[in-house]
C-alpha cells in the first residue's frame, strides 16, 4: 500500500509519513477549524513550535496558545500539550501507565443482572461513525427478535435518512417540548424496529430544555414508558456536549462510544469517559461505559494499527473487535438500508454483527423473540 507523502513543514523536504509523531493537527484562528502539519524528523517538530500558535490539548481537545513551557511536554519520544495542569497529570499519568478506563463505572447498578436496555452511542468528535453503528446495532437487534426503539438526537436527521423514512408527522421535538406520547411518534421502519426521527426543530429544544427546571432529565421522564414498551432502546447522539446528549446519557444505561482508528482516535474518548464520570458524579446517574468501538479499522495501515493497539490498551476487555472499512457502509444509506439488508455478507456487516450479539449476550435473562414474516 502506498504511503502517505508530505512536505515537511519546517525543511519542506518531501517524506513518507510512518509515524504518529510526524503529523499534528493545529486549530486556526477564527472558527476556521483544523489542519494537518507535517514534520520528517523529531529535529523538526521541536524546532517548529512557536508561541503564536494555537494548538489542541492532547488530553481534552481543547485549541489554545502556549504562554508556559510546561504546556509542552514530551512523552515516549512524542510533544504532547497540556492546556491545564489537570491535562498535564493525565497525560503524565497515562504515560506512567493508567488506563483511560480506569475509574469509570463497567456495569450500570441497575443493569446488573440484566445488561444495558438503553444504550446511547456517544463521542464528542464527529466523523467516527455514530449514525451507521447507532442503525447498524438497532437493525441486529430487531432482526433478531427484539422490539427496538431508535432514538435521533441529532438535528440532522441522519437516522430517518439511512432508514428510508420520509417526512414523518411526528418527531422526537413533539415527545421533548409538546409531550406526545412515544407510540404516536415512533415510525415502524422494520420488523421490530420503530424509529424516533429528528429534524431541524430539534434545535429549538435546547431553548425548551435550558429553562425547566429538570433540564437533565426531560427526555428520561418523557421515554420512561419505552422501558416496558421496547426490548433496547439505541439513542444516536450528536457529536458535541449538548443539553440534549446530557439527557440523553442521564436516559442511558449505557454508552458505547465509536472511536476512529486515527491520530487523534483518544482525544475524543477522553472526552467521553469524562462525561461519563460527570454524569454518575454530578447528575447522580449510573451509567456505564460498555463498548469502545473501533471504526474505520484497516488493518494495512499503521495508523490503524497504532490506534487499535492503544485502545486495547487503555480499556481491556471493553475495546471491542474492530470495525473494517468498507464502501458498503456509504452505500447503504444512500438506498435507505441496513447494512444488513444490502451486504449482509459484507466483512463489515459480520463485524456488527459480532457487536450485536455481544449486547445481547449481556441480557442474561431476556430469551429473544423470533420475529414472524
Amino acid at each position: 500500500m502506498p504511503e502517505l507523502l508530505q512536505n515537511c513543514c519546517v525543511c519542506n523536504k518531501t517524506f513518507h509519513v510512518q509515524f504518529s509523531y510526524q503529523m499534528e493537527e493545529h486549530s486556526l484562528d477564527e472558527n476556521q477549524g483544523t489542519e494537518f502539519r507535517f514534520y520528517c524528523s523529531q529535529a523538526c517538530l521541536g524546532a517548529s513550535h512557536t508561541a503564536t500558535d494555537t494548538v489542541t490539548c492532547n488530553a481534552c481537545g481543547s485549541a489554545f496558545r502556549v504562554t508556559h513551557a510546561s504546556s509542552v511536554c514530551y512523552l515516549r519520544g512524542r510533544r504532547h500539550y497540556a492546556c491545564s495542569s489537570g491535562c498535564r497529570e493525565q497525560l503524565l499519568a497515562e504515560s506512567n501507565g493508567a488506563r483511560l478506563g480506569d475509574g469509570v463505572p463497567a456495569l450500570a447498578p441497575r443493569a446488573e443482572a440484566t445488561g444495558p436496555r438503553v444504550i446511547a452511542v456517544f463521542n464528542h468528535k464527529g466523523g467516527t461513525g455514530k449514525t451507521t453503528t447507532s442503525v447498524t446495532l438497532a437493525a441486529g437487534l430487531a432482526e433478531r427478535g427484539y422490539r427496538t426503539l431508535l432514538a435521533d438526537t441529532d438535528a440532522q436527521g441522519n437516522v430517518g435518512v439511512s432508514l428510508g423514512i420520509k417526512d414523518p408527522k411526528l418527531s422526537l421535538y413533539h415527545v421533548l417540548v409538546m409531550g406526545a406520547p412515544v407510540q404516536d411518534a415512533a415510525v415502524s421502519a422494520r420488523t421490530n424496529l420503530d424509529v424516533l426521527v429528528a429534524n431541524e426543530t430539534l434545535a429549538a429544544a435546547e431553548l425548551y430544555l435550558a429553562g425547566r427546571r429538570n433540564r437533565d432529565r426531560v427526555l428520561a421522564t418523557r421515554l420512561q414508558p419505552a422501558r416496558a414498551d421496547y426490548d433496547y432502546v439505541v439513542v444516536d447522539c450528536s457529536p458535541s456536549l449538548s443539553l440534549l446528549n446530557q439527557n440523553a446519557l442521564v436516559f442511558s444505561d449505557a454508552v458505547l462510544c465509536p472511536v476512529a482508528c486515527d491520530y487523534l482516535s483518544l482525544v475524543g474518548v477522553r472526552q467521553v469517559v469524562k462525561t461519563i464520570k460527570n454524569v454518575n458524579r454530578l447528575l447522580n446517574h449510573p451509567v456505564q461505559l460498555w463498548g469502545v468501538l473501533p471504526t474505520m479499522y484497516d488493518r494495512r495501515a499503521r495508523i490503524c494499527n497504532e490506534a487499535l493497539e492503544t485502545l486495547r490498551e487503555h480499556f481491556a476487555e471493553r475495546c471491542l473487535s474492530p470495525i473494517r472499512s468498507a464502501i458498503r457502509v456509504k452505500e447503504a444509506p444512500s438506498q435507505g438500508r441496513t447494512l444488513f439488508e444490502y451486504d449482509n455478507d459484507s466483512s463489515v456487516a459480520q463485524d456488527y454483527g459480532r457487536v450485536v450479539d455481544r449486547v445481547i449476550q449481556t441480557r442474561t435473562n431476556l430469551e429473544p423473540v423470533l420475529a414472524t414474516a
